[in-house]
């Protein structure tokens, strides 16, 4: 058996939760999924069934994604999302709805962005959270990445929910981190949703029940 599929990833579940599923319902050992999703980000999650499909998910981590965020202003997280430790920032003056434009349109292009300490990327082969949780001091490199499009659906402060549109290799919730700083507010993310990637949309998903 060898296929490519969507699967939904609902919120509460890792995506290594999906793949040890798949693997007891179908039998099959080798699966693999194209791009993680945290436990508490929802949406669209590529998953090869079988050795010639799982060759294929590195052509599918290169396409376009498509996001839906909610962002919080005016604190800050300790994960970047609201699993983590919560801190009120002082601030002044909201941002009005043009500064919050003119912040988010200069975080579209090539931009340079350091993932969250609580990500999966490898330090000397160690999750980055792993170090995290047990209190290590950890230095992430920032990398160049390409966020196409970021579209602003809704803007009531603190929150502010957004359309984004990535290359490969972009983290929302530090993208959230860094609007937020640059907002000057500090910002977190408290919901998230994949809604696309490359061909595969959420619509079209296979939904795995618990």
């Amino acid at each position: 058996m060898a296929k490519i599929v969507g699967i939904y990833k609902p919120v509460g579940v890792s995506s290594f939760d999906i793949i040890k599923k798949i693997r007891k319902v179908t039998g099959e050992k080798k699966v693999g999924h194209a791009g993680t999703l945290d436990p508490l980000a929802e949406g669209v999650l590529v998953v090869g069934i079988g050795r010639e499909a799982t060759k294929k998910l590195g052509k599918i981590l290169e396409q376009e994604k498509e996001y839906l965020v909610e962002i919080e202003l005016g604190k800050i997280s300790t994960t970047d999302d609201k699993e983590g430790e919560k801190k009120k920032i002082n601030v002044e003056k909201k941002p009005s709805l043009q500064e919050v434009k003119k912040t988010i349109n200069s975080f579209v292009g090539k931009i340079k962005q350091t993932p969250p300490r609580f990500s999966a990327v490898k330090i000397k082969g160690v999750p980055a959270y792993k170090l995290a949780r047990l209190g290590k001091e950890i230095k992430l490199k920032s990398k160049e990445v390409f966020v196409k499009e970021i579209k602003i659906l809704r803007y009531k402060y603190p929150f502010l929910k957004l359309k984004v549109r990535t290359g490969k290799g972009v983290y929302i919730r530090a993208l959230a981190r860094d609007i937020g700083k640059r907002l000057g507010t500090g910002g977190y993310v408290v919901k998230l949703i994949r809604t696309k990637v490359g061909r595969f949309k959420r619509e079209n998903c296979l939904r795995i029940s618990s």
